[in-house]
């Protein structure tokens, strides 16, 4: 049994698992947050990565391969409107930062992205000097510091010229833009999450599925959703603009967290078992942080998905709050995806033998 064991058993050893490493996702530069532990990945999910940690402790995020076209598109778009094509080098100063985009993405955009050696200004410093990248993706605080301190090293003439600073992860620092602005440097404002993706640029949405609904903070923020699945952040909504594009009317760097944040209740949709729904809805809560509940009333087979926003907690003293409903296909179209995910799913039994389930 041994013998035979050894030499035509399917299932793998460890040695014979295929491994996903830091690399193959793009991310493989340090940070100075985090350590590198290996994780049995599903191959259900095309990565895993996490969340910042701004107003928790960092989340664990999985990313479906159903996924991978949306986020291809919305690089292009990110790239296209920057006039940015194929051949474009843009250093990342915070390696996470990939994972939003997905390194597929990058590549099928054709742009070249490095990371820094060490997590710190002193690096970047090097890196920019060094390697000439037309874009620079990181921090907004981080890069004004590191460019009022090449100022003060008189480094500025080694600086790449005509650069492009792409600020993400916090909101904008609005001292960066005279900074870079004396550099030559364009300041372009990136809002997204791990969980689904860059979202919008400079105050104007990436994506079809983006509706800004309500918010309970009041006048005048907007929470935004995307394909049907509430950000738990809320925006001003200003004609005024967008401080880096006039024509943006999401203030991004006016950012408050909603509360109480929005639950959602599907009441229509297309699929044909309501157990594919609840598991879609226990995935999401999962892999995306977002609650989703199935009402009791749900109708199944409908031409297009139905959601009800609700918030999460109800004032007492208030009167009931009429849902925000999401009518899809096109508003709804990311929690359309999951859905189509999980019955991927589904249609695969688990391939590892001793994984055995009796009711």
């Amino acid at each position: 049994m041994e013998e035979a064991l050894d030499f035509f058993s399917s299932a793998p050893t460890l040695d014979e698992m295929p491994r996903r490493t830091l690399a193959d996702t793009g991310i493989d530069g340090p940070t100075a947050a985090h350590v590198i532990e290996e994780v049995h990945t599903p191959f259900n999910l095309a990565y895993l990565t996490f969340t910042t940690g701004s107003s928790a402790f960092q989340t664990i995020v999985g990313v479906t391969d159903r996924e991978s076209a949306g986020r291809t598109a919305v690089a292009r778009e990110i790239f296209g409107r920057q006039k940015h094509g194929r051949g474009g080098r843009m250093l990342v100063t915070y390696p996470p930062l990939v994972n939003v985009f997905a390194n597929e993405a990058l590549v099928e955009c054709g742009i070249e992205w490095s990371l820094l050696k060490r997590s710190s200004r002193d690096a970047l410093l090097v890196a920019a000097c060094k390697t000439a990248p037309h874009v620079i993706l990181g921090e907004s605080s981080f890069l004004r510091a590191s460019l009022e301190q090449a100022r003060s090293l008189g480094l500025q003439a080694q600086m790449p010229k005509g650069c492009m600073l792409l600020v993400a992860g916090t909101p904008l620092d609005e001292e960066l833009l005279p900074v870079a602005e004396a550099f030559g440097y364009t300041v372009h404002d990136l809002y997204g999450c791990q969980e689904f993706g860059w979202l919008v640029l400079n105050g104007r949405t990436l994506r079809d599925d983006i509706s800004l609904v309500a918010s309970p903070r009041g006048e005048p923020y907007r929470e935004l959703v995307v394909g049907g699945l509430p950000m738990g952040d809320s925006f001003v909504i200003s004609a005024a603009g967008h401080v880096c594009d006039r024509g943006g009317e999401i203030i991004t760097y006016r950012r408050e967290r909603t509360y109480p944040e929005y639950e959602v209740v599907v009441t229509r949709s297309p699929a044909q078992a309501a157990s594919t729904v609840e598991k879609t809805a226990r995935t999401i809560l999962r892999i995306k942080s977002r609650i989703v509940k199935l009402s009791p009333g749900l109708e199944l087979g409908a031409g297009a998905t139905r959601l009800e926003l609700v918030p999460s907690v109800a004032d007492p003293e208030a009167a009931p709050a009429a849902p925000i409903t999401i009518e899809g296909p096109q508003a709804t179209a990311l929690f359309d995806l999951l859905v189509a995910a999980q019955k991927d799913m589904q249609t695969l039994a688990k391939s590892d033998p001793t994984w055995v389930k009796r009711r």
